[in-house]
């Protein structure tokens, strides 16, 4: 299947060039912390693929799987009851895997 970067590769050049090699490395914000700002913005946002694929990201960047589990709290109160039950459903890979090493 094909993804929206390969049918429009100036949309895929602007995330690989710009997002990720300019943006996510300016120096104010460690990849951690933009990390769990993205996985915030996109659970307010209510935007679950990409919240599912961001919050894997955030792993590798160092937040751990209970920081997203505070994250899902918080922006249950912030942004509304059911943006955090949607965040809590784009984490239950991470969640229920995590759950398996108790």
């Amino acid at each position: 299947m094909t993804t929206p970067y390969e049918a429009v590769p100036q949309f895929g050049r602007l995330r690989d060039d710009v997002l990720y090699a300019d943006v996510w490395n300016q120096p104010e914000l460690g990849k951690r912390d933009r990390s769990l700002v993205t996985c915030a913005i996109l659970a307010a946002l209510g935007k679950n693929a990409e919240l599912e694929h961001h919050m894997k990201l955030g792993i590798e960047n160092g937040l751990t799987v209970d920081e997203l589990r505070g994250l899902v709290v918080q922006v249950a109160f912030y942004a509304g009851w059911p943006c955090g039950v949607n965040a809590a459903k784009s984490g239950m890979a991470i969640f229920e895997k995590d759950m398996g090493k108790r």
